[in-house]
Parts: structure tokens; sequence; C-alpha cells
């Protein structure tokens, strides 16, 4: 690749929230046009595309100047309300919402030493093991994937065969090419992986471990790159994903997304099929199977690129 790394994500160094921001108010503002917001379009000449800033301003009730702070990356003493107003004014949804607010308006984390790991409690690992025919993970921040149970390592492939570094969504999803073959709506399930990497950088930008894995991704995959300057973000919450197992087929899952109330940076994640439906046994068929299963599918095992 001939790509340089943004100076914003060189390891150890965080991302910059300043910058963050500015460009996350700029690429949403971007994406409005005058009839969307039910302003009048007087004519082609709009040098750049979306809503002037001096619009976005008229609509959120701010003065053009504090807007053009704003933007700019001075989100110093902004308050909950002027932020509402923008974030309504922009039509943002309830995710890029709080994105917008993470980055005006950090929180202060206690600092954590760098190099501990997450740690899952024990009974929640006795909980997956004893999730019999679903398949079930525990992701925590980075997309990190921290533990599983069988039925997981049967439908993904076994990620205890990866290094520890190795098991993450966002690598997996671009770097690893056997994936591609695993998620059938592909090109979806690369944009939601960045929106919500996108999401844990707002809430915690300086977290130098992020800002290398951006970094490298940035650098090893076009498809991230391009996907990352579009600054979408989404929270995980539940929806439905096909895939094609390399042993029982095509399968339609339904997953649910549960967050660990005594830790929000760590989730369970279910996958489950509609009863009676051809995926539902295609599922029993890989829990009969059991580690004959794990070996022969998914796709944890081949080598990641780069």
């Amino acid at each position: 690749m001939d790509a340089q790394p943004d100076p914003a994500h060189e390891p150890g160094t965080g991302l910059d929230r300043r910058a963050e921001l500015s460009e996350f108010l700029r690429t949403r503002r971007a994406r409005l046009k005058p009839e969307d917001v039910g302003l009048p379009d007087f004519g082609r000449h709009r040098r750049v595309p979306g809503l002037r800033r001096e619009e976005l301003a008229q609509l959120a009730g701010v003065s053009v100047a504090y807007y053009t702070r704003l933007e700019q990356g001075n989100g110093q003493n902004v308050s909950a309300e002027v932020l509402g107003s923008i974030a309504r004014a922009l039509r943002l949804t309830d995710a890029e919402h709080a994105h917008l607010t993470h980055l005006a308006k950090p929180k202060q984390h206690k600092k954590k030493p760098a190099a501990r790991a997450q740690q899952v409690r024990v009974a929640l690992r006795q909980l997956l093991d004893s999730i019999d025919g679903v398949p079930a993970y525990i992701v925590g921040r980075r997309s990190d994937i921290l533990a599983w149970n069988r039925m997981a390592a049967a439908l993904f492939g076994d990620w205890s065969e990866l290094p520890p570094q190795e098991r993450n969504w966002a690598r997996l999803v671009f770097l690893n090419p056997a994936y591609r073959e695993l998620f059938v709506e592909w090109d979806q399930k690369q944009s939601d992986m960045v929106s919500f990497l996108r999401m844990d950088a707002g809430c915690h930008p300086d977290d130098p471990r992020l800002s290398a894995l951006v970094g490298e991704l940035s650098l090893k995959s076009e498809e991230f790159r391009r996907l990352w300057a579009r600054h979408d973000v989404k929270e995980k919450s539940h929806g439905v994903k096909r895939l094609r197992h390399p042993l029982v087929g095509e399968l339609t899952l339904s997953f649910e997304t549960f967050r660990m109330v005594d830790d929000v940076e760590q989730s369970l994640v279910t996958y489950h099929a509609e009863p009676g439906s051809p995926s539902a046994e295609a599922l029993r068929l890989l829990a009969s199977w059991g580690a004959d299963a794990t070996r022969a599918g998914g796709a944890a095992s081949a080598p990641s690129a780069g």
C-alpha cells in the first residue's frame, strides 16, 4: 500500500477530538439538501455539497459565527440544549446525537493501565457455556472478541486458533479474506463494523490502542479508509444477518445485543433462527456435529492479510 498514515492515527497518540468533531459536523451538513429541510434552493451554483453553514445556523437558531467555531472543532462550553438544536437541524439519529455529544463535551474517564486486558466475569463465561444451540459471544472495546461458546466457534470459526490480538471483529472483517465468504451482505457488514468502531472512537478518542487499530486498518485496507472517511456512526443493537456457512449453506439469523449493566464496554451478542425454519435446522446440525463443525466450519482459522 502506498497510503500514508494520518498523523491523528499514529500509534500511541489517540485520535484528534477537535478534528473528529469538525469532520463529523461537516459530513453531516454535506449530506443535507435545502429541500430536505424546507429551505428554498436559489440555484445550482453551490461550491460545496449540502447546506451552507449559514443555513444550518439558521435552522439551529444559533449565530453563524457560533456554529462556525463549533464546526472548526471548538466545542468548549457548548450547552446540551445547543447541541440538541444542531442535532435536530442536521436530522441526526440518536446514535449520531450521542456521538456529537461525546465529541463536543467529552466525559472524563478514569485512567486505566494501558496493558490491562478486558476481563470477562467467570459467571458470564459459565453462562456462555450453558447456552445450548445458540451462537453467543462477548465483545468489548475496539470490537475485541473476549469470550464465546461452542456454537459461536462452529458458526464463525474457532477464534481460539488465533493469537489474542487477532480476535477482533474489525481486523477479521477487513484483514481476513475468509470472512468475505461468510457474510452474504458483505458491504453492509463492512459499513456496520466501521460505524460501530467510530462510535467507540467518539467515546474514547484518547485510546492509543484504538488509534493504532484505526491506523493499521487505514494502511492495509482501502475499503476501511473509504468508510472511515464517511464518519458514519451506529450502535450495535439487533437485526438480521445472512451467513454462508461451508458446511450447512446459507442461514438467516437474528442477532440481539445485550450491554452489561456493570460494564457498559462489554456486550453479549446472540444469534438465533426462526423456529422450524431451514436455518434452525442448520443450527441444530452444527450443534450435533460438535467439534467436527468447529474444525471444518467458519472462517477464523484462515490467515489474516498483511
